[in-house]
């Protein structure tokens, strides 16, 4: 069983836990961490999506963050981030190569697998910089399909137009662009 820290609005452990299908059923609170793999191709940034598989509890098929996971009990946002990191796609990475872009509340309901799912997350996001081929990662085949390289503008545009299946917020997306051209920051 997986547990999670319950958190206030500000993403603090309140000091209860909860197993994760309880979290999913009840719509409590938690914490995970977004981590989005980017590099730069032609001038232009590309960003890595992970094609969900078909036997996920949530969003089965969609394309989703480079790497997403929820953070157990007692862990923290950088190691969980870097924990998913290895597992979902065989990236080895340090905390300092994480780069912090903000937090985000989210929430959604939905049903899936015939079963209600309320999620309420406080998402740490970051991005990595990190120029590989998509066959040089390793997806986790129980979590990921696949992973494919999409220009940042694209994909703004297939989450905004809903032109590809995908479980992403727009208002990440946004949160991440100024960290894509470093040089237009003030």
């Amino acid at each position: 069983m997986e547990y999670f820290d319950v958190v206030d609005e500000y993403g603090e452990p309140t000091g209860e836990v909860v197993e994760r299908t309880i979290a999913h059923r009840d719509g409590i609170r938690h914490r995970t961490s977004h981590v989005w793999i980017v590099r730069m191709r032609d001038g232009r940034p590309q960003i890595l999506l992970q094609k969900r598989c078909a036997q996920k509890d949530s969003y089965p098929g969609c394309y989703d963050i480079s790497s997403a996971g929820h953070i157990p009990a007692g862990d923290e946002y950088v190691g969980s981030a870097l924990r998913e990191l290895r597992e979902e796609l065989g990236v080895e990475a340090e905390g300092s190569q994480l780069i912090p872009c903000g937090m985000r509340t989210s929430g959604s309901d939905h049903v899936f697998h015939g079963k209600e799912f309320h999620d309420r997350q406080i998402s740490k996001v970051f991005i990595l910089w990190l120029d590989r081929e998509e066959d040089a990662f390793s997806p986790q085949p129980e979590e990921i399909e696949s992973v494919r390289w999409m220009d940042f503008e694209e994909c703004q545009e297939a989450v905004r137009h809903k032109t590809i299946p995908n479980c992403i917020y727009p208002e990440e997306l946004d949160m991440i662009e100024p960290f894509l051209h470093p040089e237009k920051k003030d």
